[in-house]
C-alpha cells in the first residue's frame, strides 16, 4: 500500500478491464489509486493497517466499489466501512449496472457518497471522484480538530469543568461563585485558566468551540 500524503482513490472491482481501464483514468487526472480484485482483499488491506479507527485515512480517500461481486458484495463491504466509522473520511461511490441502482440508491440514503451506473461517463466520474476527496478532506480536518479538542479538555481539572459549563451558560462570575460555593476572585482564576487552556479569548468563543470545533 502506498504510504504518501497525496489524495487516494482505492478500487475495488473484480473485473480487470475495469480496474484497468478506471487506473488509466485516473492517471490521465493525476490522481492516485489503488487497486483490489474483490471486497475481501480491500477488507484485509484495512485490517493489517496500524490504525485505531481515528487515524486513517490520513489524506483525502474515497472507494469506486462495485456492487455486484463474488463473495463478499460491495454493499456488504461498505456496511462494514460505515460500521468502522469510515462512511465520511473514506467516501464511497458504488459502479453499479442498470438492475443495481435501487441498491445503490438504498446505499446512499444509508450514507454511501453516490452511485455511477456502467457505462459510465469519463468526465462525469472524475467530477464526482474530485468531490469526494474533498468531502473526505473536510472530514479528516473534522476529525482532527475534534482530537485537539478533547485533549484540550482532558487538560481541565475539575473544577475547571465545572466552571466552563457555567460560563458557556452564560453565567456572571458572582453568580457561578454562589452555585459552586467559592470566591468570585477564584472563578476568575478558574475562567482564565480554562480559556488559556482552551485557546479561548471569550465566553462565546468558548461556546462556538464547544458546539462546533471546526468553526
Amino acid at each position: 500500500m502506498t504510504s504518501n500524503k497525496l489524495p487516494m482513490v482505492y478500487l475495488v472491482d473484480d473485473e480487470e478491464v475495469v480496474r484497468d481501464a478506471l487506473g488509466w483514468l485516473l492517471r490521465s487526472r493525476r490522481l492516485l489509486s489503488e487497486a483490489y480484485d474483490s471486497a475481501e482483499a480491500f477488507e484485509a488491506m484495512l485490517q493489517g493497517l496500524p490504525y485505531d479507527g481515528q487515524g486513517w485515512p490520513s489524506a483525502p480517500s474515497c472507494v469506486l466499489l462495485d456492487v455486484r461481486m463474488p463473495g463478499m458484495s460491495g454493499l456488504a463491504l461498505f456496511e462494514r466501512l460505515s460500521a468502522l466509522g469510515l462512511a465520511r473520511t473514506l467516501p464511497v461511490i458504488f459502479l453499479t449496472g442498470h438492475g443495481d441502482v435501487p441498491t445503490a440508491v438504498a446505499a446512499v440514503k444509508r450514507g454511501a457518497f453516490d452511485f455511477v451506473e456502467k457505462p459510465f461517463s469519463d468526465n462525469a466520474l472524475v467530477d464526482r471522484i474530485e468531490e469526494a476527496l474533498a468531502a473526505s478532506a473536510a472530514a479528516i480536518g473534522a476529525r482532527g480538530l475534534q482530537g485537539q479538542l478533547a485533549q484540550r479538555l482532558a487538560e481541565l481539572t475539575e473544577r475547571e469543568r465545572e466552571v466552563m459549563q457555567l460560563v458557556v451558560q452564560g453565567l456572571p462570575n458572582k453568580l457561578i461563585a454562589d452555585q459552586l460555593n467559592i470566591s468570585v476572585r477564584t472563578v476568575e482564576v478558574h475562567r482564565a485558566r480554562v480559556f488559556e487552556k482552551m485557546s479561548v479569548k471569550s465566553a462565546v468563543e468558548l461556546s462556538n468551540l464547544l458546539r462546533d470545533p471546526a468553526g
